[in-house]
């Protein structure tokens, strides 16, 4: 007999059931509960595939490119308007001043 200090705790096992995953029978039981009909989703599964469904808009490219456009117009007025406040105004100057950095 052995003298133990510690007790060890053993490693707590899970019930794993392997099943069968068949893609064309997920799509089609996907499928019939988007249009209502009955489908051995439970409910939980059904509302939500409803949400994700009305929540996911398909992209056209005309959209897609509008917002490209419009994030690279926000991206050089950034830039831009950078540009101009650090070379064409005294407030980086004022700034450093402010820390002692700079005289004025």
């Amino acid at each position: 007999m052995r003298i133990v200090f510690f007790k060890t705790p053993k490693p707590k096992r899970f019930s794993y059931q392997p099943r069968h995953f068949d893609p064309k029978k997920e799509e089609w039981e996907r499928r019939k509960a988007e249009l209502g009909y009955d489908s051995n989703l439970s409910k939980e599964e059904q509302l939500r595939l409803k949400m994700s469904h009305r929540w996911v808009h398909p992209t056209d490219p005309s959209n897609a490119r509008a917002t490209r456009l419009i994030t690279y117009f926000v991206y050089a007025v950034f830039i831009f308007g950078s540009i101009y406040v650090i070379l064409f105004t005294h407030l980086i100057e004022n700034f450093l001043a402010l820390f002692g950095v700079v005289s004025k």
